[in-house]
């Protein structure tokens, strides 16, 4: 667990930190999300220890970053939007040397890298110049070399920035395995990459907290209710008077009717769309009318973010 409390980072007179607090769970992918210049970086690098904080606190698993920095240190392994990796090494040579700077005894050494080599599948290019690796490998050992050590926190700097849409579905899929036993701290300025992932996000603009919640209850938040959108086949009359009959739905609105192929839409507020949805479910069933969608309309990410660091949204 990281517990951030009223951190204050200044430079002369400016604040690019301003009492920010905040905390990390365990086993939780937390998105870091702000505008350029909103002091996310700054927050990283003083919770890795590699700057220090004017004042307030951070506390990773119990240990204070100032005063306990090896012990704090300890537990975090840290991705920076650049990997510092050593090209004219080969991957096995520079995670050995890895090992080195963190203190992994010759014993371990050889189990914990070949755990970590196959997490992060690079078994295959092991003895290649890292000069020589893809975008998407570079960025594999960028990741192996966070894990050397055994931390209990990563904290990833936009970990998909320049890769192709394969190569960002397998980091995906990396980082969602290794949140099963460890807390991430995620930046990123692909807001559908956090989406998928994280199971909260923080929100800074200017040095200041904006918003920290989970993206279902942001979304409700901004929207002021939850939205569905129903497509059906079947009396659209019929079916939008029965649902404004369900307890919790506050309107039922037909939208676009398809009548080439029978398709019939309409858009559904709630007051909480979880048990909303089986109410729906069960009535369409009773009545005989298939459903062929019944999908989300609340805000996405980004519309939650703009709504947000432009000023229009406060939590």
């Amino acid at each position: 667990m990281i517990e951030i409390n009223n951190l204050v980072k200044r430079y002369g007179d400016k604040k690019a930190v301003n009492g920010i607090s905040f905390t990390v769970n365990d086993d939780e992918v937390l998105g870091f999300l702000g505008p350029n210049g909103a002091g996310k970086t700054t927050t990283m690098n003083i919770i890795t220890g590699y700057l220090s904080s004017t004042s307030g606190t951070v506390k990773v698993n119990g240990h204070d970053i100032l005063e306990e920095p090896e012990l704090a240190k300890k537990e975090i392994g840290y991705l920076p939007e650049n990997p510092p990796l050593y090209t004219d090494m080969t991957v096995s040579e520079y995670l050995d040397f890895i090992c080195d700077l963190k203190g992994v005894s010759k014993e371990e050494r050889k189990s914990q890298l070949e755990k970590i080599i196959n997490m992060v599948k690079i078994s295959d290019v092991e003895d290649r110049l890292i000069a020589n690796l893809s975008k998407g490998y570079k960025q594999r050992v960028g990741i192996a070399q966070a894990l050397v050590g055994n931390p209990s926190i990563l904290i990833l700097d936009e970990p998909t920035v320049g890769l192709d849409p394969n190569q960002i579905i397998e980091i995906r899929r990396l980082i969602k395995n290794l949140s099963k036993t460890h807390s991430i701290i995620i930046s990123s300025h692909i807001l559908s990459e956090i989406q998928e992932i994280a199971d909260r996000v923080v929100i800074i603009n200017r040095g200041k907290i904006a918003a920290v919640d989970t993206l279902t209850d942001l979304s409700k938040r901004l929207s002021g209710q939850s939205k569905v959108l129903l497509t059906f086949t079947g009396p659209v009359k019929d079916c939008a008077a029965k649902i404004r009959n369900i307890s919790g739905i506050i309107s039922a609105v037909p939208r676009a009717i398809d009548s080439k192929y029978a398709q019939l839409e309409i858009a559904i507020d709630a007051k909480d769309t979880a048990g909303v949805r089986i109410s729906i479910f069960n009535l369409m069933a009773k009545e005989g009318w298939p459903i062929l969608e019944l999908r989300s309309l609340d805000p996405s990410l980004e519309e939650v973010f703009l709504n947000i660091t432009s000023g229009k949204g406060r939590s």
